[in-house]
């Protein structure tokens, strides 16, 4: 491995079930912020999406700090994303017979962390 490759610590969360437009609204407050920072974001961020995103930074910042031994504060939010998992596909009963969809939507969630670059 080279040596000014810089190690990146990952954490990857699928079918949490939060439509992935809404995911991507907090991922946008969180991206690029110090990992403390970040944290103290989402834990006053009123949004239903932020309780898992924390869950996931939580699990990316332990995974840094026990698998690759980076100082816990030095880290940053480095990448963020919500792709869209499996729609469930469910029926509205509407007037005269009719029937409409309902599309229960989910998201595959991945919060990468890195070191900050300072020797």
């Amino acid at each position: 491995m080279n040596e000014t490759a810089k190690k990146r610590a990952v954490a990857h969360r699928n079918e949490v079930r939060i439509s992935p437009r809404k995911v991507q609204i907090v991922l946008d407050l969180i991206r690029g912020k110090d990992a403390e920072l970040a944290k103290g974001i989402l834990k006053n961020t009123t949004k239903s999406a932020a309780e898992p995103i924390l869950k996931i930074l939580n699990e990316a910042i332990a995974n840094a700090e026990n698998n690759f031994q980076m100082d816990k504060e030095k880290l940053f939010v480095a990448e963020c994303y919500a792709t869209p998992g499996t729609t469930l596909k469910r029926i509205q009963p509407r007037a005269q017979g009719r029937a409409f969809r309902i599309y229960k939507r989910a998201s595959h969630i991945t919060i990468a962390v890195e070191e900050k670059g300072g020797n």
